[in-house]
Order: C-alpha cells, then sequence, then structure tokens
C-alpha cells in the first residue's frame, strides 16, 4: 500500500523552520521516537502552529483539575463524534497510556457510554460531547448535572475548553486530510 502525505497542504522541511517550532519539534521527536504528523501539517503556519500549542498547553498539559487521562477522554469521545481520524487514533494512544488501560480508548471512541468508567466520567463526557455537537443546546441543568457528580467551575471550564479546541482540531484535521502515524496505533497496548 503506497503511503500517503501527512497533510494535503505543504509539509515544511525541519530545517526551514523558525528555531522555537523546531526545536518543540525535536523534543517531541525524542520524547515520542516519531514526529506526530500534526506538528509536521501546522508548521507551515507558524503563528498558527504557536498559538494552537500554546492554548493545548494551557488546557491538556495542567496539573490541578482534570487528570489528564480524563483530559484525554474528552479529546477521543469528542473526536470520535467528529469523525476525526488524527485525533482519536492519537489521543487514544495517549489515553491508553494514561489510564494504563489497553482497551479504554477503543470504548470510549466507539461508544462512551458502554465503556469501562464511572458516573463521574461519564457526565463529564456527556457534557463535552454535547459542547462539542450541540453547544446551542447547553443549559444550566448541564452544569447542576456536572457538580453534583463533584466538578467544580474551573474543571467545568476545562471539559467545555478542551471539548472545543478539539472541535477546531477535529475539523483542521480533517479539512487538511492530516493521517496518524502508524508509531500511534500500536503505543499503549502492551
Amino acid at each position: 500500500m503506497p503511503e500517503q502525505a501527512a497533510s494535503r497542504f505543504p509539509i515544511p522541511d525541519l530545517e526551514q523552520l523558525p528555531g522555537d517550532i523546531r526545536q518543540r519539534i525535536v523534543a517531541v521527536q525524542e520524547k515520542a521516537g516519531f514526529v506526530p504528523n500534526i506538528f509536521l501539517a501546522l508548521a507551515h503556519r507558524p503563528d498558527e502552529f504557536r498559538a494552537f500549542f500554546a492554548y493545548h498547553d494551557a488546557l491538556m498539559e495542567k496539573s490541578e483539575g482534570l487528570s489528564k487521562a480524563e483530559r484525554e477522554m474528552i479529546v477521543v469521545a469528542t473526536s470520535s463524534r467528529n469523525h476525526c481520524l488524527y485525533c482519536v487514533v492519537a489521543h487514544g494512544a495517549i489515553l491508553r497510556i494514561r489510564q494504563q488501560d489497553p482497551l479504554i480508548a477503543e470504548q470510549i471512541a466507539t461508544n462512551y457510554r458502554k465503556a469501562a468508567i464511572g458516573p463521574r466520567q461519564r457526565s463529564m463526557l456527556d457534557f463535552a460531547v454535547k459542547v462539542s455537537r450541540h453547544s446551542e443546546d447547553i443549559e444550566q441543568a448541564d452544569f447542576e448535572r456536572l457538580e453534583r457528580v463533584g466538578f467544580d467551575s474551573d474543571e467545568i471550564w476545562d471539559i467545555g475548553a478542551i471539548s472545543a479546541l478539539f472541535a477546531l482540531s477535529n475539523r483542521l484535521a480533517n479539512m487538511a486530510n492530516i493521517l496518524p502515524n502508524a508509531e500511534f496505533y500500536a503505543l499503549g497496548r502492551g
């Protein structure tokens, strides 16, 4: 099978990128052992690369509030509903690693309502999917449901913001046909 391009748009040469972007990509490559295609695909627009990853990091890398696994659950559940192959596969791999469960990503991507998660996480994903797909229908009762299972206002903001950021990411990845790296499929499976 012939290898497909990582994106419909130009993939810049790593050596031609601004130093800060090149440094970030090299650091990811050293940590992961490969360069995720999303980094290469977004790098052809340096200002947008910086803005996207600044917001991504602010939401996904903080240590307080939601666990890092819960953050990845949000990405996988909403990306599945948005039919984003890249994000389901890439963030599914990260979820398997962070949750230390080789089955969880497929369960959440296929039907989070049947996944082996608790009521707190189910409520979180119900809200995340609603933000991602039907934000115009959000009402006070949605917030009250989240508060009843123990989420505070900062955590609720994070659920919504992660859902919104990845709705953007899903649409960009689908539009640009950004494909997941083959390496993602095996991560966290054993």
